[in-house]
């Protein structure tokens, strides 16, 4: 990759991450939907755009680390997005700015530490992780996939039981998370999927080494 590529990516990663989080701001932050747009931005659209930006470079500590496996790092992720959508925590993250602010930075850290242990190193060390990067992000997948259909399949509201605006239409607060755990479904199992088939198209297309040297 070269450097004008890893420049546009980050840029782009940048403006993606900044549109993100000012739709909290111009739009109603308590609507799920909302939330949900900004989540799936954030870890689906801005994190890997500024992983594959930072991959290989001295700021990619992540695929460096024993501790930072694929694996680990989904279970991270796991951690991270399914304890933000407790209702407790959901609720918080509603009423008060700095918990949201905690929030959506967690969410970041965690995609940038996911994408960057699937993608990140350089060389044989990248070569090296892509077996595991296939496996953690197709294990995302799994989870991202189950949250959203929990969300949308659920019977009653878990956040809230009155009425939200969302880009200007009027939701029920069943219909709201419904329609968050579509865009989940539809948007973040997509991508995670999406990069675990990359990683495992890589994988099988990449020359083997039988290991016998010609005498």
């Amino acid at each position: 990759m070269t450097a004008a590529m890893r420049r546009g990516m980050f840029v782009f990663g940048l403006l993606v991450l900044c549109a993100a989080w000012a739709l909290l701001v111009v739009e109603n932050a308590a609507s799920f939907s909302v939330h949900m747009i900004t989540h799936m931005a954030v870890v689906a659209g801005a994190a890997p755009l500024l992983a594959l930006s930072l991959s290989g470079t001295r700021y990619d500590r992540v695929s460096t680390s024993r501790l930072l496996t694929p694996i680990t790092a989904s279970l991270i992720e796991l951690v991270v997005v399914w304890g933000w959508h407790l209702p407790a925590l959901r609720a918080l993250s509603e009423s008060l700015p700095l918990v949201r602010m905690l929030e959506q930075a967690s969410f970041l850290t965690a995609g940038l530490i996911l994408w960057l242990s699937c993608f990140g190193g350089s060389g044989e060390a990248r070569d090296e992780r892509r077996l595991g990067g296939t496996l953690g992000l197709l294990f995302t997948t799994m989870h991202m996939t189950l949250l959203g259909a929990l969300l949308a399949l659920s019977p009653r509201p878990l956040y809230g039981d009155g009425l939200v605006t969302c880009f200007g239409t009027t939701l029920s607060a069943g219909e709201d998370q419904q329609v968050g755990g579509v865009v989940m479904l539809m948007v973040g199992a997509a991508v995670y999927l999406a990069g675990g088939v990359a990683l495992l198209a890589r994988t099988l297309n990449a020359p083997q080494t039988t290991g016998i040297k010609e005498g």
